[in-house]
């Protein structure tokens, strides 16, 4: 009878050769499909620079919305206590006045909004009045696109070619003074 060697054990190993690759194309793949959220903050465009040698031009009081908010979170329109959600409808009255009240703008090319606040606003009450200040804009523009063009005003944008007026923009200017907070 012949004798039989004993088999030596063998320790079971995993494969690790084409791991390297595995993990690299893992990387590349969840580089490629992972969204990337560049949009944060607030956009807003900065007016130009102003040429030293020109002075600013005179703002009659009649045309200027003054909007104050204090730390509190109260908030002021032309001195009087007003509360967040009446300032969309005080705004829109303020641009489309057309001179009809003696305290509110002459027209709506001539209307300026300015909004101040004081240090120490919470950031949320900030945008919210922000928020009510753009958003009175936006209506009065919508409603002049649906009583000129029979559309609402980001569809009358996006139809506008790229050497088109918006005509819109144009009849209801979004002339909002951002002022510095006070130190107080």
């Amino acid at each position: 009878m012949p004798l039989l060697k004993p088999r030596k054990k063998r320790d079971a190993e995993i494969p690790s050769a084409s791991m390297a690759d595995i993990a690299f194309l893992l990387l590349i793949f969840f580089l490629v499909t992972t969204t990337i959220d560049a949009d944060k903050g607030i956009y807003m465009q900065l007016p130009p620079k102003l040429d030293e040698n020109v002075e600013p031009p005179d703002i009659n009081q009649r045309n200027l919305l003054n909007v104050l908010v204090a730390e509190d979170g109260r908030v002021l329109i032309d001195n009087e206590i007003t509360n967040i959600g009446a300032i969309r409808g005080l705004v829109k009255r303020h641009i489309t006045n057309n001179g009809r009240e003696a305290n509110l703008s002459i027209s709506p090319d001539k209307a300026v909004v300015s909004f101040k606040t004081r240090r120490g606003l919470p950031y949320e009450t900030y945008i919210e009045v922000l928020d009510e200040l753009k958003s009175a804009y936006n209506e009065v523009r919508n409603e002049a696109a649906r009583s000129q063009f029979g559309t609402d005003y980001g569809t009358y944008k996006a139809r506008l070619g790229e050497d088109d007026e918006d005509a819109i923009a144009d009849q209801y200017p979004l002339k909002l003074s951002l002022a510095e907070p006070d130190q107080e």
